[in-house]
């Protein structure tokens, strides 16, 4: 009699390969008579195809064939299910996609420089005329920037890459389960990830992380196919996505690094030192994907190169190790929002910090659900051979989970809420393979209930994280709760039940399960969001300001990294309790701040009172000059330009290298999007880059480089939110003050202007 942790210590076989280690393992054989199935007992692997350059032409020929029926021992509805979740993942992603706008306009103004100027392409910069970069390697923007030069600059153009970097995610995690797992549970992962609401958001955006995320699910893919036959050239593939992924977002590609080389340093079927030698091959390739444009980017002289945008010594060594590096674990980010101080601000660390206030909507609906199902997992396969590939899929996407979620509970430094959207991938398959082995295993009571068990968490979390909007479509958490707990009953009864009736507990217990994240993703497909901080699904009472999730909480800071416009896609404007038609959705405290939404008296140098929910509109940190910058002054969101700023603006422009300088990326961005012209940003993101001195600033001037000085936008320079000592001025804010003393100022649709030609008399 075999039990469940007694399972042969072989590997789960492929029925006609010879393995590495020169064992001819035979196909797996159904249990005796009487034997009780493991859990996840050992499965067949698919063939192997043709290997080689004489293969290619016919896998080519062969691959619409293919990709229409599938594995040839998969059931006649895998490959329709699998290519509807596909369709229908488009439908969504796609859908009413332009609401966005430019989405972030920092990184939409860098796609417009890119598809200007091949240089701009290149380095990433946020102009075509190549003052600064962005503040991140520019991998992300090239497939947007190549949309842009090929249908033209538009807001499909920039966004629908993304969408469809989502289609080909979904593909990849159902590929990646389907390699070890039955169809359901690749098709049960795969609509985890595409209803996951912080997926929903992120791969309808134009921040790095859409790409960063795929590129990870890739190289998870590339470490499973590795791990079945102790495949070289899957384990190069695996390292070159993670290079892919250091040019999209340096460091953060590497979080689950370490997990899944010690994975293969362990499990790959093959002697330990062939494996130490693949691990050095990977290493070497992701060392030459990742390394070739730093390499390239350090050789180039400083005068022959934008600055390097969130370095304080333009350098991109500095901005991967400290900046986008080692400071967003420790706090310590000199010039960045919060940093050079040891952090605070981004909200309480520890490890609920995933599950609380904004967060736990974002991505926490099945986080329960697939630590439960991790453990039982690796506890099911505990007795397995040592390369089972069962315990291998545990092992590689738990590491991934586990990895990742404990850098984003403890990181001192900037934690938006958008981030754990690269938790998503190992949540869905976890939870895909977890209720697929004890599915199956069902009619034996422990495990059934377990498989009700999590059925019950899942239900009560959803409950918990829907009251959280309890404007928000109040009648759904009622139904999440009891329909979840009514299914996890009937599943507690299936060893009993007919085929039909635990169907549809199974049913019920799914449509429990994704009931909270689907309406979540819904809502925020139906609804458009700018600037730097979007958040998915509707307002979360309990975020404001310093709380969980940093700056704003809901919306980002002061509600200006939230949602715009009129919602879309639901009769009545969108779900109940939901955005006011026509207006922003805004964070902060409900409400706004005491004293008509603004904190009393506004920030220092601030605008006009009256604007949204947080900062105030044009208010701003540092310079001479009321701006009309969005949140803190245009570094969360950009300016609103009006018609009148922008003709001017566009007045003799071929004569000038920059239409204008202003300081602060977004407010850049808004400018050069709405005129099309290379726009100065000083300063970078923050405006506290030292990427151009006063007297450097003044020779342009003088060379006739620059027509305009736009006041307002950027943190300015002295204090700890501007990354210098109290007390020290920022090469900006010096600029700044100079222009106010030696031009004229005239407002223009609102906006403070300094003709740069016509100096006071």
């Amino acid at each position: 009699m075999t039990t469940t942790g007694s399972v042969p210590p072989t590997s789960p076989p492929r029925t006609s390969e010879l393995w590495p280690e020169g064992v001819n393992y035979p196909p797996p054989q159904a249990p005796a008579s009487g034997t009780v199935a493991a859990l996840f007992p050992p499965a067949a692997l698919p063939e192997p195809g043709p290997r080689g350059p004489a293969s290619w032409g016919g896998r080519l020929r062969t691959l619409p064939a293919r990709a229409r029926r599938g594995r040839p021992d998969d059931p006649a509805w895998a490959r329709p299910a699998l290519l509807g979740l596909l369709a229908l993942t488009a439908v969504l992603y796609l859908w009413n996609l332009s609401a966005s706008g430019w989405a972030n306009s920092f990184y939409s103004a860098a796609v417009q420089a890119g598809s200007q100027s091949w240089k701009a392409f290149f380095f990433g910069s946020s102009d075509a005329a190549n003052f600064i970069t962005v503040d991140k390697p520019p991998m992300s923007l090239w497939p947007m920037e190549l949309a842009a030069r090929v249908f033209g600059l538009s807001s499909w153009s920039v966004l629908a890459p993304q969408a469809l970097m989502a289609v080909a995610t979904v593909g990849t995690v159902y590929a990646t389960v389907r390699r070890r797992f039955s169809p359901a549970a690749g098709l049960v992962a795969g609509a985890a990830l595409a209803l996951t609401p912080v997926a929903a958001l992120m791969f309808r955006f134009n921040n790095p992380d859409a790409l960063l995320t795929l590129l990870m699910t890739l190289a998870a893919y590339g470490l499973v196919r590795a791990t079945e036959t102790a495949s070289t050239r899957w384990l190069v593939f695996a390292g070159v996505m993670f290079g892919f992924g250091f040019l999209t977002k340096t460091l953060q590609a590497f979080l689950i690094l370490p997990a899944f080389a010690v994975i293969y340093l362990v499990v790959a079927p093959t002697g330990v030192w062939r494996r130490v030698r693949q691990l050095l091959y990977a290493g070497l390739a992701m060392a030459a994907a990742g390394g070739w444009w730093v390499a390239i980017v350090q050789l180039v002289p400083a005068s022959s190169r934008p600055y390097i945008g969130g370095s304080q010594d333009n350098s991109f060594l500095s901005v991967t190790f400290g900046y986008n590096g080692f400071g967003r674990l420790t706090g310590n980010e000199t010039g960045s929002v919060g940093g050079g101080g040891g952090g605070g601000g981004w909200g309480a660390t520890g490890l609920t910090r995933l599950f609380g206030t904004d967060i736990g909507g974002q991505i926490a609906w099945l986080l329960p659900a697939a630590l439960i199902l991790l453990v039982t997992g690796l506890w099911a396969t505990r007795r397995y051979a040592r390369t089972d590939s069962a315990r291998t899929a545990f092992l590689v996407w738990g590491g991934w989970l586990l990895s990742t979620g404990l850098v984003f509970s403890f990181m001192s430094g900037i934690f938006h809420q958008y981030y754990t959207v690269e938790l998503a991938p190992a949540v869905a398959a976890l939870t895909g393979m977890g209720a697929d082995g004890l599915w199956r295993a069902r009619r034996r009571l422990p495990y059934a209930a377990v498989l009700a068990a999590v059925v019950a968490v899942t239900a009560v979390w959803s409950y918990v994280l829907l009251g959280r909007s309890s404007a928000f479509v109040p009648w759904l958490r009622w139904a999440v709760l009891l329909g979840g707990l009514a299914a996890a009953g009937a599943l507690l009864l299936t060893t009993r039940l007919a085929g039909r009736l635990a169907a549809v507990a199974g049913l019920v217990a799914l449509a429990a399960s994704f009931g909270g994240p689907t309406a979540y993703a819904l809502d925020t497909v139906s609804t458009g969001h700018t600037g730097s901080i979007p958040t998915a699904g509707p307002r979360v009472s309990g975020a404001g300001f310093g709380g969980p999730g940093g700056f704003g909480g809901r919306g980002g800071f002061g509600g200006k990294g939230g949602r715009t416009g009129q919602r879309g896609g639901f009769p009545g404007g969108g779900f109940p309790g939901g955005q006011q038609a026509g207006g922003q959705r805004t964070g902060g405290f409900p409400g706004g701040f005491p004293g008509g939404g603004n904190f009393p008296g506004g920030f220092p140098g601030g605008g006009a009172a009256g604007g949204t929910g947080g900062v105030r509109e044009g208010g701003r940190f540092g310079g001479p000059a009321a701006g009309a910058g969005g949140g803190m002054g245009g570094l969360i969101d950009g300016a609103k330009v009006s018609s009148e700023l922008a003709a001017l603006l566009e007045r003799n422009a071929g004569s000038y290298t920059w239409v204008a300088a202003t300081i602060g990326s977004q407010n850049q961005a808004s400018y050069q999007l709405a005129t099309g012209k290379p726009v100065m940003a000083l300063g970078g993101f923050n405006g506290t880059d030292p990427s151009l001195s006063l007297s450097a600033f003044q020779q342009d001037v003088q060379a006739g480089q620059v027509h305009y000085f736009i006041g307002g936008g950027g943190m300015g320079g002295g204090g700890r939110m501007g990354g210098r000592s109290s007390g020290t001025t920022s090469d900006s804010e010096q600029i700044s003050t100079w222009v106010a003393a030696h031009f004229t100022a005239e407002t223009v649709g609102g906006t403070t202007v300094y003709d740069l030609t016509a100096p006071k008399s």
